[in-house]
């Protein structure tokens, strides 16, 4: 713990008026960008993979983006969409 404490207060003045903000800019300097980026994807494409089994693509893709792998079990939890089906023709009328 000491060694990030040491990292996130490098280069600041804890009397300074901006010494919270420059501890939180070297916190973010810290966290691994690009694997928090691929993960979000992997979730989003598992997300929609299980939306489009279940019938609800979008709201597969919203949950996990809004919840991670816990929107999975949403859209898993939800009953399966009914497929949409056309009214039949009114009497007297053709169809084409």
């Amino acid at each position: 713990m000491d060694p990030w404490l040491d990292k996130a207060m490098q280069g600041v003045d804890p009397d300074s008026p901006d010494a919270f903000l420059r501890v939180f800019i070297n916190l973010m300097g810290m966290l691994p960008w690009s694997a928090l980026f691929w993960w979000s994807v992997l979730f989003l494409v598992v997300g929609a993979l299980i939306g489009w089994w279940r019938g609800r693509l979008l709201e597969g893709v919203l949950w996990a983006a809004f919840l991670g792998p816990l929107g999975w079990f949403v859209v898993l939890w939800r009953p399966r969409a009914k497929p949409r089906v056309e009214p039949p023709p009114l009497p007297g009328r053709r169809r084409t």
